[in-house]
């Protein structure tokens, strides 16, 4: 059995870390163990989750790759609204695939430790939830499932589902569904959908999962 640790930005990808990734991976002879990023140290307590500079993720994954050098260390960040100070983020290829393969190359080039390598999600964990708009039953009405299946028809994949304030996957379900709360919503829907659809929709994310069992 071999240990990976997934630095990830809060509780969303936390719960969906340990109740939808982690199962999957077991039987590969994988642990993977979730992390919320430390934003703040102080003397009497750890302020986690939310990034605003690449230079805290830089240090939280250089500690993590040299506490456990015998192990794997990756990511879970959303493409959207990384920080600007990030490692190849003018980035601009019209191919999304080949953009975010650039960027993760930059990043794990800046970081420099063989033991860790960066994920990032196109263009944030919420687009994992448009690989099956059917399974947001019975957590929305029909009307808000037939919008969000709009939404998925709409773009070649879930992970093509564009990047603003206002168009970002998650901005779309709270727009959607008035009682959309990330934290809940974001495992209960993976967990209906589960891997095996959500990585046949989500070709960068299954090439993320596939990096990981390489390693097993």
């Amino acid at each position: 059995m071999k240990n990976v640790y997934v630095l990830c930005e809060g509780q969303t990808e936390e719960g969906f870390i340990n109740r939808v990734l982690a199962p999957y991976l077991l039987p590969s002879g994988l642990y993977v163990f979730p992390i919320i990023i430390t934003t703040k140290r102080t003397a009497t307590a750890k302020h986690r989750g939310g990034v605003s500079s690449f230079s805290k993720i830089r240090k939280e994954l250089q500690m993590l790759s040299k506490r456990h050098p015998n192990e794997f260390v990756t990511t879970m960040f959303d493409y959207y609204a990384l920080p600007g100070d990030t490692p190849g983020i003018e980035n601009n290829d019209v191919d999304v695939y080949r953009r975010i393969a650039a960027i993760e190359s930059e990043i794990d080039h800046d970081l420099g430790f063989r033991n860790c390598f960066v994920n990032l999600m196109l263009h944030e964990f919420e687009a994992l939830l448009f690989a099956d708009p059917r399974k947001f039953a019975p957590h929305a009405l029909e009307r808000e499932i037939k919008e969000i299946q709009r939404v998925r028809d709409a773009f070649d994949t879930p992970e093509h589902i564009n990047c603003s304030i206002h168009t970002a996957p998650s901005k779309r379900l709270e727009a959607i569904i008035p009682k959309y709360a990330k934290v809940i919503f974001g495992t209960l829907v993976a967990e209906k959908i589960g891997m095996s659809r959500i990585l046949a929709e989500c070709k960068h994310f299954a090439g993320w999962v596939e990096k990981i069992k390489s390693i097993a």
